[in-house]
């Protein structure tokens, strides 16, 4: 017997985490039974398992995919939504396998997302521990100064609890109404970057994610996506383990 979120993380369909969201959504069945709490058990040689209505193969976890997508603005991190909004798994098109978003970005940012069906990877990137660095390119309103930065660098309270620090920032240009830069970070908070902003008295006009540690967006323009080569997903994989 073995627990259902590491089954389904295993085979591909979600991390752990996801797979406790789907139970409280009502979408994973176990024989003819949806499950309704956990702990769950299943035997994954005896018993039916489907996900939204579709059989678990076991097997799935042996075709895992690795893309990255270049999200536009207005785009939303999900497999569907309620409301009709775009999603980003829609500029996969007829992309035979599913695949989810690993890590979030807000539908107001662009940039870089990694989409996969290894759930176990998906864990490992998402896990708090893993401090997995993403590069953004930011611009915001007002001047930002040397004392807002050096804030940032050694961290801001958040929810009570102080954020890591951004571990880089540089200054592209400043002008008197705004100024632009880049911002290194190891934390995945949500919507970290306009909130540290804030608390520096600077609103957020736009965030783009220009890379995920050595990964970039060299190449790969708005609204399209190609597939990790085996030097990244093996970072990837490695990225954090001694962090």
């Amino acid at each position: 017997m073995v627990r259902i979120q590491k089954y389904l993380s295993q085979a591909g369909l979600a991390s752990r985490r996801a797979v406790e969201e789907m139970i409280v959504e009502g979408r994973i069945v176990v024989n003819d039974q949806a499950v309704e709490a956990l702990p769950c058990f299943v035997n994954p040689a005896r018993d039916d398992i489907f996900v939204d209505g579709k059989r678990v193969r076991k097997h799935q976890s042996e075709q895992h995919v690795y893309l990255l997508a270049n999200k536009p603005k207005g785009v939303l991190c999900t497999s569907s939504d309620p409301q009709g909004r775009k999603c980003l798994v829609e500029m996969l098109g007829d992309f035979p396998q599913r695949v989810y978003c690993v890590g979030r970005l807000d539908a107001d940012s662009t940039g870089l997302i990694l989409l996969s069906n290894d759930g176990e990877l998906t864990q490992h990137l998402t896990h708090p521990s893993h401090e997995v660095p993403k590069t953004y390119r930011v611009t915001v309103e007002g001047r930002l100064d040397g004392e807002s930065l050096e804030k940032l660098r050694c961290g801001v309270y958040l929810d009570g609890q102080r954020t890591r620090g951004v571990r880089e920032t540089k200054i592209l240009r400043r002008s008197p109404t705004s100024t632009a830069l880049e911002m290194t970070l190891t934390e995945g908070r949500n919507r970290e970057i306009r909130r540290l902003l804030r608390r520096m008295g600077h609103k957020v006009r736009r965030l783009c994610r220009i890379a995920i540690g050595p990964i970039t967006d060299r190449g790969l323009k708005i609204g399209h996506v190609r597939q990790l080569t085996a030097k990244e997903v093996d970072w990837l994989k490695n990225t954090g383990q001694h962090s």
